[in-house]
């Protein structure tokens, strides 16, 4: 096809823009040959260009210019060289510079699809646009048709297609592809169409052929062909490009360039899009005009956001941590460490080692060698992200190098309800602009002042919207954010972008269930053919899990694993599969346990136990596998407080079923007092005497914080080995523990059963239970008989236990985790029952993951084409934790259903607190305004999750479809639940609720 030849349709130029280069400036001859100018992008909806003294509508070719432009500044100052050579290997045919401008060309036609018909006539048609918007609409309409614009006469009867689609089919044939379905005779041209799909997923779904064969007749090509091969041709001209060498040059096989590509363009757009860095062009001015405009504008976006790649040079642990050394094993990971290309690294040491430390120089090496931008450090609870998200901090303050400072995003969904985050907004405003006085509200008047930020870790508030967390830098979120980045989720492909500019941290790695495993197996194959590299952390990780996380690796870099028969705690697998295993030159400290079992007398015979020990001092947690057992003996623990001299506020209950605006407080306290402390070579001087924590497993996993004492219900081994790293964890306050808990002790309790065996199985009156365990809806019951008799074996003389990790760790993992245990008699009987249905549990959770994820090479090694990754509506944005409709999920299990919980006050008045004293702010701002911040802080600090099963059953709440609507323009699209303040039940919406900000989220009886 030979391209139409703007000749004929501009008078022609030459001048130099501000790069340089040669461009087109092009002057009108009569409206006929300024047709496609008057194809608009975007129209004023929130007046802001009328308020400018702008134009009401953007052309479609100032926002190509524009995306065009922010895909350079990206290219060159955010995307890492792993990232551009694989994108240099797909569109430059190996050259970088011809590259970096064919995908700053394709980025900017995404939305080629908006000259049809069906896209332009919704200018002024919406019910929001008003009056200045309507008459606008009537001006553009004549001009279009005055200059030969081909839409319809009829435009609300011609064929409807998303722009996105329209531009998936036409663009191929306008690049130059004569295929039979681009109107010609030759063999496809994969590469232009593969990228015009991925063009067409811009708006979060890489459509199927089906879809992009649906969207043919919405702008038909006969007459929108030149029109677009004029658009096409200016663009390209501005960008300096060679349009007739275009179609051979692009070539995307490797897997992750699809994702990598899909993702940038939608990164692009949203920059290009945001009205704050990009303004409106009358198109009655000169293209040439746009374009330098965009560029400059396109560079005070990236420094306005920090678009910046981290720099970091070679330096010493002691730059990074000041006045600290390395411990053995972290000089010894240090000194395995490749001195060039990505790396796996698997780092397996106990709670309180130092893991979180390494990890980050890890990341610091890794960027320097690789030229990685930033990091991201997955976490299993938001509770640990919080924490995290301090040390990454501090971190960045002595790790950024040159750099004055750098985006630290914390991704989950109630980040920006912590003051946190708040400090992190407000370090990066201007200097010069108002802090935001006067905004106090529940939270900031109960918690303890968080000190002062760390000055090189700031956040823009850019980076609070939906995904674009993992783009920031440095970033700290759940695993959610890991496992969520491989399935058909809304923009999943930006998430993929997100993790493969960086080195990702797995803290806890083996804290995630089966299918979580397998889907951050997925990932990491996407990480590896992309070029990123990962450390993975873990206390207590089974053999089996290793062995796939490193296969995982090698298949993402198509190797084989190539073990070196090394041992050692410590694993780096290069990109040729070479595994290097080391161990430090000293042996790590030993932990010792002593463990008891104790059958479990009921909430108040415990309640007196724990009451009387620790009378005198002692910090005491309990640790419940499940909220009601554990808010039952916090309520028994309350009733018989003072008749043992125990004052109220000794008595701390923690789990996930409260309302973050009573539960974060509670979290803050508990590290404040049983933390480290700002002096971690002396205790914690706001440390108690005594104190009783009630908690389920938020307080398991990453929180740095102290007890003396611990009692845990029987959980897998693995589990009660991550337990048991919250006693005993600050040996600097060991001379000052009371004598009864001069020993790590750890107590578990357990559900007496038959024959002197454990009762580890949920109700079944089908198998004649009906009296079981409800701990066996928690975890597996072969993995709570089996850690049972693992430790039952160990049993001495006294009645105890003694373990010491890491010593008898990986021995105890693996009877638990290995091959299945054999035992003789109804034990015997026990872990056969049990083990069959462990195994059927896990096969459906393996084919769960493997029908939902996406890899980048499929089952016989070959590379997973554009159609593999096509998706669609009806797979969900993949946020909401699984709800019907919803298949891209990041946990299994009950998912939840959020709702906002306000409290509906004598008078009327609808207050965030249940005495009354934080009105409820529930006006629509627009603008991030401190109001606005401060309305969705608040907003999230009262979102309740409810479980799911609680609408289904004989007790069932109303479905959430059906609670009364709340008019409040703030509320609109949320699920409303009213509660009376006096009495905590829920007066208008799932009636049968009843929440407490001492004992959280219940059921009535």
């Amino acid at each position: 096809m030979k391209l139409l030849s703007t000749n004929s349709v501009h008078a022609q130029l030459m001048t130099r823009d501000d790069t340089g280069r040669s461009s087109l400036v092009m002057a009108s001859q009569n409206n006929l040959q300024r047709r496609h100018l008057l194809i608009w992008a975007k129209t004023d909806q929130t007046g802001r260009s009328r308020r400018n003294g702008g134009p009401a509508w953007n052309p479609l070719l100032a926002h190509v210019l524009d995306v065009a432009a922010i895909t350079g500044q990206l290219w060159d100052r955010y995307l890492p060289p792993t990232v551009r050579e694989r994108l240099t290997e797909a569109f430059g045919d190996g050259d970088s510079v011809t590259a970096r401008k064919v995908v700053m060309l394709l980025a900017g036609l995404h939305d080629l699809g908006k000259g049809s018909s069906c896209f332009l006539r919704q200018f002024g048609a919406n019910p929001w646009d008003g009056p200045y918007l309507r008459e606008a609409r009537k001006t553009w309409e004549g001009q279009a048709r005055a200059a030969g614009l081909p839409i319809g006469d009829r435009l609300g009867e011609e064929p409807t297609a998303r722009h996105e689609h329209i531009t998936a089919v036409h663009l191929p044939r306008i690049l130059g592809c004569t295929c039979h379905a681009c109107g010609g005779h030759t063999p496809q041209n994969k590469g232009l169409h593969t990228a015009a799909t991925l063009l067409g997923g811009h708006h979060g779904h890489i459509p199927g052929p089906d879809t992009i064969e649906r969207a043919f007749m919405a702008a038909d090509i006969t007459t929108w062909l030149p029109v677009y091969t004029e658009l096409v041709q200016d663009a390209a001209d501005l960008i300096d490009i060679d349009l007739a060498t275009l179609r051979n040059r692009i070539k995307p096989d490797r897997p992750s360039t699809l994702p990598l590509f899909a993702g940038l363009v939608i990164l692009a757009d949203w920059i290009a899009s945001d009205e704050n860095h990009f303004t409106y062009r009358p198109h009655t001015t000169n293209p040439h005009t746009w374009w330098r405009s965009s560029l400059a504008q396109a560079r005070t976006a990236a420094d306005t956001l920090r678009l910046e790649a981290w720099k970091p040079t070679p330096t010493t642990w002691s730059t990074l941590y000041p006045c600290t050394s390395p411990r053995s094993f972290q000089a010894a990971t240090m000194a395995a460490m490749p001195s060039g290309g990505p790396a796996l690294v698997i780092i397996e040491s106990d709670t309180g080692s130092g893991k979180t430390r390494l990890a980050l120089w890890c990341a610091h090496h890794l960027a320097t060698t690789c030229g990685y931008q930033g990091l991201y450090m997955a976490m299993p609870t938001r509770a640990a992200t919080d924490q995290t998200a301090h040390e990454i901090a501090a971190f960045m303050n002595n790790a950024l190098g040159e750099q004055d400072a750098a985006n630290l995003a914390v991704v989950h969904s109630t980040a920006q309800a912590t003051d946190f985050v708040h400090n992190l907004l407000d370090a990066a405003r201007a200097p010069g602009q108002a802090a935001f006085d006067g905004l106090e509200d529940f939270i900031s008047a109960t918690l303890p002042d968080p000190g002062p930020q760390e000055p090189r870790a700031v956040l823009s508030p850019w980076y609070l919207r939906r995904c674009l967390g993992l783009i920031a830098p440095f970033a700290v979120g759940t695993i959610d954010q890991v496992v969520l980045a491989t399935q058909p989720s809304r923009h999943w492909t930006l998430r993929l972008l997100g993790l493969a500019t960086k080195t990702v941290i797995i803290d806890e790695a083996h804290a995630y269930e089966l299918y979580q495993q397998g889907l951050l197996e997925a990932t990491l194959q996407w990480l590896a053919d992309a070029g990123a590299s990962a450390v993975i952390l873990s206390a207590t990780l089974p053999a089996t899990a290793r062995t796939a996380l490193t296969n995982a690796w090698c298949a993402g870099h198509r190797v084989q694993p190539q073990d070196t028969e090394q041992a050692g705690p410590i694993t780096i697998v290069d990109a040729q599969g070479t595994i290097t295993r080391t161990s430090p030159d000293e042996k790590p400290p030993k932990l010792r346990t002593h463990i008891d079992f104790q059958p479990d007398p009921g909430a108040p015979k415990l309640a007196e136990q724990l009451l009387n020990e620790a009378r005198g001092a002692g910090i005491t947690v309990v640790l419940r596998n499940r909220v009601d057992a554990a808010t039952h003996l916090h309520t028994t623990l309350i009733s018989l407080a003072a008749d043992h001299g125990w004052q109220p506020e000794e008595i701390i209950l923690l789990h996930g079923r409260t309302l973050p605006r009573f539960r974060l407080p509670v979290e803050e306290h508990l590290k404040r007092t049983l933390g480290p402390g700002t002096e971690r070579h002396y205790p914690n001087p706001e440390r108690p005497s005594r104190l009783l924590v009630i908690a389920t497993q938020v307080v398991e996993q990453s929180l740095d914080i102290d007890f003396d004492r611990i009692y845990t219900d029987l959980a897998p081994i693995d589990l009660l080995i991550q337990r048991r790293g919250r006693v005993h964890r600050h040996t600097v306050n060991d001379p000052f523990r009371p004598m009864w808990a001069h020993k790590p002790r750890m107590t578990i309790l357990l559900q007496p059963g038959h024959d002197g065996l454990p009762l580890v199985e949920p109700p079944s009156r089908e198998d004649g239970r009906p009296a079981g365990n409800l701990d066996g809806y928690i975890y597996a019951p072969y993995t709570l008989a089996s850690t049972w008799h693992t430790l039952h074996q160990r049993l001495r003389a006294d009645g105890t236990i003694r373990i010491t990790t890491p010593t008898h760790t990986t021995a105890l993992i693996e009877a638990v985790y290995g091959t299945r245990q054999n035992a003789q008699g109804p034990l015997g009987q026990l872990l056969d029952r049990t083990w069959k249905s462990w195994r059927s549990a896990l096969d459906s959770e393996e084919s769960q993951y493997a029908a939902r994820a996406f890899t980048p090479f499929t089952r016989r090694g070959k590379p997973t084409d554009v159609r593999a990754l096509a998706s669609g509506n009806s797979h969900g944005d993949g946020d909401d934790g699984g709800l019907t409709g919803i298949k891209a999920v990041s946990r299994l299990g009950d998912p939840s259903i959020e709702a906002i919980a306000l409290y509906q006050q004598s008078n009327g008045r609808l207050t965030y607190d249940p005495v009354g004293v934080h009105q409820a702010d529930l006006s629509r701002h627009t603008a991030d305004t401190p109001a606005r911040r401060q309305q969705q802080k608040n907003l999230l600090l009262n979102t309740l999750a409810i479980p799911a099963h609680w609408f289904t059953g004989r007790r069932a709440l109303l479905q959430p479809e059906r609670w009364p609507g709340n008019k409040a323009p703030a509320l609109k699209r949320a699920y409303t639940a009213l509660f009376d303040p006096a009495s905590g039940t829920c007066i208008s919406g799932p009636i049968g609720l009843r929440l407490s900000p001492s004992t959280g989220l219940s059921r009535r009886p």
